[in-house]
């Protein structure tokens, strides 16, 4: 019942501001852009229409293109983490299996989470899921 009604508070209010919309709700901040992502808790998430392992190898290569450091990685049969320093800043990614063929990524970027720097990952790795084979 409290997940309907977080949705039906978003919905509404992604109708009445259009295309970006954010919501406080018991201490979480929850937000809608442009309908692909979901921004909870600073954390940034978004569905990607690739099988698991295609996009753990799009969040393994961002992060390397970042020129990440401390990198840290655990991986299980239908999630992850990577955990890693880019330009002073704690990024973690937590992928996880949704169904065949689809795959959502959680991006938290600093201490309280950075929106900007989470999308900018999620255009990165968008960009190098295009780019893998299929």
């Amino acid at each position: 019942m409290k997940r309907k009604i977080i949705f039906l508070v978003i919905l509404f209010s992604v109708i009445l501001v259009g295309c970006n919309a954010a919501v406080n709700m018991r201490d979480k901040v929850i937000g809608i852009s442009s309908g692909k992502f979901l921004f909870q808790d600073g954390n940034m998430t978004t569905i990607y229409n690739a099988d698991i392992d295609l996009v753990w190898n799009a969040c393994e290569k961002t992060i390397k293109d970042l020129k990440g450091s401390a990198i840290q990685k655990e991986r299980k049969i239908s999630r992850g983490t990577i955990t890693a320093v880019v330009q002073d800043e704690k990024v973690k990614m937590s992928i996880e299996y949704i169904t065949k063929g689809s795959t959502s990524v959680s991006v938290f970027v600093g201490v309280v989470g950075n929106n900007m720097a989470s999308r900018l990952i999620h255009d990165k790795i968008a960009h190098n899921l295009a780019a893998s084979p299929p």
